[in-house]
C-alpha cells in the first residue's frame, strides 16, 4: 500500500515556538521541524551531528524565512547544552511553547553479549536525555506561568518485546513512564506533557544500523503492509502540541498500524 498524499498546514501552532532535539536530516526530527513550520511555528532545532544540523537550518530558513529558523548544536547527555539550547528559543523569540524531545539511540545487541557501556550509552541519550530537557523546559515553564507543552518520542518498543533491543526498549518504556508522572506534576502551572509511540517510521538513518532482514520483517507486522513516512509521525506531534489536545496529558500515543 502507498503512503497517503502530504496533509498541508492549517495554521494549527500559528506564533508558537518549538524547540525540537535531533531534528537535522531526514528522521522524525527533521520531519517534525518542517511540520511545524508548516502549521505556523517558529522553531530552534538541535542536534549532535553539527553538519547535518547546518545543512538542515540552512535549507528550512531558506525555504520558510530565515527569522523562522534558529539552530544550535546540542548533546542531551550535556545539561549545559540543553539550557543553551532553550535558552536560545527564548533569547531569539521571547517565549518557549513547545518542546518535542526526540533524540534517542539503538542499537542492537543480545543481552548475554551486551557491555555495560552500551546500556549505559541508550540510556543516557534514550531516557536520561529526555529527562534532562524535560526537566529543563518544565523550570522554564513554571517559571513563566505562560502553560506550554512538551511531546516526547517513545516507541511501541516499550510495550512489544523485540530481541536485541533491551537497552533500547527499557529506555522507551522509562519514556513512557516519565511523560506520565511528569504530566501530573507539571499540569498545576498549566504544561501539558504526552508522548507518540510509533512503530517503524523509515528514513535513511534507520537504514544504515538496521538489517534488511529486520526491516523486511518488521514491515510484515504493520497492517497497512508499509513502514510509517516520517511525517505521519509528525503530524501526530503537531496534534499533541496544538489546541486540538487540550485535555491529554501523560497519554502515549500509538502511532503505529501493526497487527493487534
Amino acid at each position: 500500500m502507498t503512503p497517503p498524499p502530504y496533509v498541508p498546514g492549517h495554521h494549527l501552532l500559528d506564533g508558537r515556538t518549538a524547540v525540537i532535539t535531533a531534528a537535522a536530516g531526514a528522521g522524525i526530527g527533521g520531519a517534525t521541524a518542517r511540520r511545524f513550520l508548516e502549521e505556523g511555528a517558529r522553531i530552534v532545532i538541535g542536534d549532535a551531528h553539527e553538519r547535518r544540523l547546518k545543512e538542515s537550518a540552512a535549507a528550512l530558513a531558506a525555504e520558510f524565512g530565515a527569522g523562522k529558523v534558529a539552530a544550535l548544536p546540542c548533546d542531551v547527555t550535556d545539561e549545559g547544552q540543553v539550557n543553551a539550547l532553550l535558552e536560545l528559543a527564548e533569547e531569539q523569540h521571547g517565549r518557549l511553547d513547545i518542546v518535542v524531545n526526540n533524540a534517542g539511540l539503538g542499537g542492537t545487541a543480545d543481552l548475554v553479549e551486551m557491555t555495560d557501556e552500551q546500556w549505559s550509552k541508550v540510556l543516557d541519550v534514550t531516557l536520561n536525555g529526555t529527562f534532562r530537557c524535560t526537566r529543563a523546559a518544565l523550570r522554564r515553564m513554571k517559571a513563566t506561568g505562560s502553560g506550554g507543552v512538551i511531546v516526547n518520542n517513545a516507541s511501541v518498543v516499550g510495550w512489544r518485546a523485540q530481541r536485541g533491543q533491551a537497552h533500547y526498549a527499557a529506555a522507551k518504556a522509562g519514556v513512557m513512564a516519565l511523560t506520565r508522572c511528569a504530566a501530573m506534576e507539571a499540569a498545576e502551572f498549566g504544561v501539558r506533557v504526552n508522548a507518540v509511540s510509533p512503530s517503524l517510521a523509515l528514513h535513511p538513518h534507520l537504514v544504515k544500523v538496521t538489517t534488511p532482514e529486520l526491516l523486511a520483517e518488521l514491515t510484515e507486522r504493520e497492517a497497512f503492509g508499509r513502514h510509517a513516512e516520517p511525517w505521519e509521525v509528525a503530524n501526530v506531534i503537531v496534534f499533541l502540541a496544538g489546541d486540538y489536545a487540550s485535555y491529554m496529558t501523560g497519554e502515549t500515543v500509538s502511532v503505529s498500524s501493526q497487527h493487534a
